[in-house]
């Protein structure tokens, strides 16, 4: 269905300057269609559903009682920004979210003024609105920053670090917990949003601050006795002693849903002298759309939708596996075999397919939750008693836990298993979470052993090898997507570390390929071997120890040898060029090049064509060669060879 809803109110709005024309009574209805226009985007493009659905009235109050852009509006994640988009000046281009060259499907700075901070990794609103105030603050600015933080993004310690220092920020720092996990506990309803009104009031407000002047003329205990009373009755009737002990003026549980109390709640922190202030607001993940409000796990990210069934569009079945389907099968074949094998993620079970192992496993894994460092340091605990921890984490958030990796992993060669998912581009979700750097950070490190599968099977062999290493880290790198439909070993092996394949055998040109480059390798040697050059494909399987027998052997007998890797410079090539130039092997005229991601951030795109924008696809590996061969039927279009 893609019928455009009916949107009168939701029309006249093209900027948050627009929507304060509008009278209070009208918020409701705006809503109601900015929902509706929501759902009907996200049906034909695709993206994150039920986050944005629970935010559409937190996201008009915001906009109706602030002065944003000159107030700081700053969106955890960024996946629940999609109605704050549409209402900012971009409804006309919210159907090409996460497609070349549409928007983002995450805040980003290049793309609006009202996107003054770029995030796509969680619980780093708070830091960088704490940094907006103060520059205001020193600058003599006025302008609030507020920071909308989801309670998953709350279990991240730099939430808590932001908090511990947010108090220099005074009321110039807001903070708004969009809690749509927990249930509320009484008062409930109308009482729990006059509670959160009065508290917020300047009635109650401008008496406290009496009171906090007549307590500190008292002796020390007195007032601190005094203050702790306070805190804690206004704790016991709301819930916020916690952030009351960080420094906070805590506010709530407010509804998050009804929009006319959550802007008279807004109204009050944006006046108050308070600061910094915490709002903690309700919501429902997926609210007003039945599928997702029954299901928001499965309507966290979706593919293109029928709005009447919620029905989404899968495309053909059958096919082969993906990736992550084929880690957690394997995952559970070790953990059947070996009770102390354990699985560890940090709040992405069903991004690594760790939900299918812990409902067969749910003793030996764990979640953490939003908590990286956490993880990797109590893997290496795990470790350290004799388990074998496995710790599932994309490669790109495994960059937060860098200092964990080296310190209390590698630094005490402790045998923790890294299975890095969204290893490479990853399309739709662009630069943010794609793997590119894990190469380059992890190669360099002592003691650690660093695999890239090139297939499924691959992915399966080196499973098993990473179960039964106990002599050290090691890690696996394998891409977001679909296998190539190869046949998956029934009983794995044990790889020899180091150690790579020779996949097809030539003389004059080779082929040194690195993950699932392979099938673009074997193109590109067949394109080859049809202008008469010989080809050699080798599979190395080893980032890191490489294998420098099959290395030396090919670059000393081939005129031309190519390395390629999904990963960006510092990887695969740079470590072959680093021992054929300790080596003395490229003094003999040797043609050594490395083909990696370009030295940019790569946007959203389709897969197969930000491979193109990478040069990383056969017609490219062909072009390196003849290139180096200074062969002159290389076509000025890379997507065909003369």
């Amino acid at each position: 269905m893609s019928d455009r809803p009916d949107t009168p109110l939701l029309d006249k709005v093209n900027f948050p300057a627009d929507l304060r024309t509008l009278e209070k009574e009208e918020l409701p209805q705006l809503s109601d269609e900015l929902r509706a226009e929501m759902i009907s985007a996200v049906s034909q493009s695709g993206g994150h559903l039920g986050s944005g659905l629970g935010v559409v009235e937190l996201t008009v109050a915001i906009h109706y009682v602030f002065d944003t852009p000159n107030d700081i509006l700053i969106w955890d994640v960024g996946h629940q920004c999609y109605p704050h988009k549409i209402i900012t000046g971009r409804r006309d281009r919210i159907r090409s979210m996460r497609q070349g060259g549409g928007l983002s499907g995450f805040t980003k700075r290049t793309e609006s003024e009202f996107d003054p901070f770029g995030a796509a990794h969680s619980s780093t609103s708070i830091s960088a609105a704490l940094g907006f105030a103060i520059a205001n603050k020193l600058n003599d600015k006025p302008g609030r920053a507020i920071a909308v933080i989801g309670d998953g993004a709350m279990s991240a310690g730099m939430a808590y670090e932001a908090m511990n220092n947010a108090h220099e920020a005074g009321n110039r720092l807001i903070v708004i917990l969009n809690d749509n996990d927990m249930s509320i506990a009484p008062p409930v309803g109308s009482l729990r949003n006059s509670l959160a009104r009065l508290v917020s009031s300047s009635k109650y407000l401008g008496p406290r601050r009496v009171a906090q002047k007549l307590a500190r003329a008292m002796p020390d205990p007195l007032h601190r006795a005094a203050r702790k009373m306070e805190e804690f009755t206004r704790g016991w009737v709301t819930g916020g002693t916690l952030f009351e002990e960080l420094g906070f003026y805590y506010v709530g549980p407010v509804d998050g849903h009804n929009v006319e109390a959550l802007v008279e709640i807004l109204e009050n922190v944006r006046d108050a002298e308070e600061g910094p202030i915490l709002v903690h607001v309700v919501t429902k993940k997926g609210k007003g759309y039945g599928p997702a409000e029954s299901a928001a796990d499965k309507y966290h990210g979706v593919v293109k939708f029928d709005i009447v069934s919620g029905k989404q569009d899968k495309g053909p079945g059958g096919g082969p596996p993906a990736y992550t389907a084929v880690f957690a099968e394997a995952l559970k074949n070790e953990m059947a075999r070996d009770e102390k094998v354990v699985a560890i993620t940090a709040a992405m079970p069903s991004g690594t397919g760790l939900d299918k192992v812990e409902a067969a496993y749910p003793d030996r894994t764990f979640d953490v939750g939003i908590a990286e460092q956490h993880a990797v340091t109590f893997a290496a605990g795990l470790a350290a008693q004799g388990h074998r921890p496995f710790c599932a984490i994309y490669s790109t958030f495994l960059q937060r836990a860098y200092d964990q990796v080296v310190h209390d992993v590698a630094i005490q060669n402790l045998p923790v298993r890294f299975a890095m998912d969204r290893a490479g581009l990853v399309g739709a979700d662009g630069c943010t979470h794609a793997g590119s750097f894990d190469l380059a950070y992890l190669c360099t490190l002592p003691n650690l052993v660093v695999m890239a599968a090139a297939d499924e099977a691959e992915l399966v062999h080196m499973v098993h090898t990473m179960a039964v290493h106990d002599s050290g880290p090691i890690a696996v790198r394998y891409p977001r997507g679909n296998g190539r439909g190869i046949a998956l070993p029934e009983n794995p092996q044990a790889l020899q570390i180091g150690k790579g394949r020779i996949v097809r055998e030539g003389k004059t040109v080779a082929i040194l390929s690195l993950g699932t480059r392979l099938e673009e390798a074997e193109k590109a040697a067949d394109l080859l071997e049809a202008k008469g050059l010989s080809t050699t494909v080798a599979d190395l399987r080893f980032a890191k120890p490489l294998d420098e027998d099959l290395i030396r052997k090919l670059l000393t007998t081939h005129e031309v040898a190519v390395t390629i890797e999904e990963a960006a410079i510092g990887g695969l090539g740079a470590h072959v060029l680093t021992m054929a130039s300790d080596e003395g092997l490229i003094d003999s005229g040797l043609k050594l090049r490395t083909m990696r991601l370009p030295d940019i951030f790569q946007d959203q795109e389709a897969p197969q064509k930000q491979y193109d924008e990478a040069g990383l696809n056969a017609p490219h590996i062909v072009e390196t060669v003849l290139k180096a061969l200074r062969r002159n039927d290389v076509a000025a279009d890379t997507g065909a060879i003369a």
